[in-house]
Order: C-alpha cells, then structure tokens, then sequence
C-alpha cells in the first residue's frame, strides 16, 4: 500500500511543508492573542462601568485605555485596520479613546 501525501504539499519540499506548518502556527498564536486581548478589554471595560467610586475613576480609564491600546496593536498584527465596529461592539467610552489620541 502506498501513500500520497495531501494534495495542497504534493509539489512542496519538506522545507517548504515545514515553513507552511509554522505559518499556522504563527497565526494560531496570533488569533489566540487577540482574543485574550479582547477579553481583557471586556474585563477592564466592565471594571470601570461597574465602579462609582471617583478616586478610582482616573486608575481604571488608564487600564482600559491600556487594555483597548494592546488590542487595537494585536487586531493591526491581524491585518485589521479599522476599528470602528469593534469601538462599537465593546462600547468604548469616548474618555478611554481620547487617551489613545483618538477624536
């Protein structure tokens, strides 16, 4: 009994195989770190909505504003540019924006 390989390495060498192997890899790790990016968005978020207490006010925005900044970078990492659907899917407030420069 013989064996093909899959039709889509047919025609590459093993290193070529390989690089295409550490190429999923590489995106696999990169979609895994936008999602624990967005989550902390997500977590951070509801820290500063669910918080009335005012001194506490200026810490939390700085840690959104910190958590939406790394996920905007991991979302561009992605090949994703815009952000405005995601600015309104998480509902970010205008004062965690205007930290990062945004208008």
């Amino acid at each position: 009994m013989s064996l093909r390989p899959p039709s889509h390495l047919a025609g590459a060498s093993a290193a070529e195989a390989a690089f295409d192997a550490l190429g999923h890899e590489i995106l696999a790790e990169k979609a895994a770190a936008l999602g624990r990016a967005g989550q902390r968005v997500e977590e951070t978020l509801a820290r500063l909505r669910d918080n009335a207490d005012e001194q506490l006010r200026p810490l939390l925005l700085k840690d959104a504003a910190e958590a939406v900044h790394g996920y905007f970078i991991q979302r561009e990492l992605c090949g994703l540019r815009k952000h405005d659907a995601v600015i309104r899917e998480y509902n970010i407030p205008k004062a965690v924006l205007a930290r990062l420069g945004a208008k």
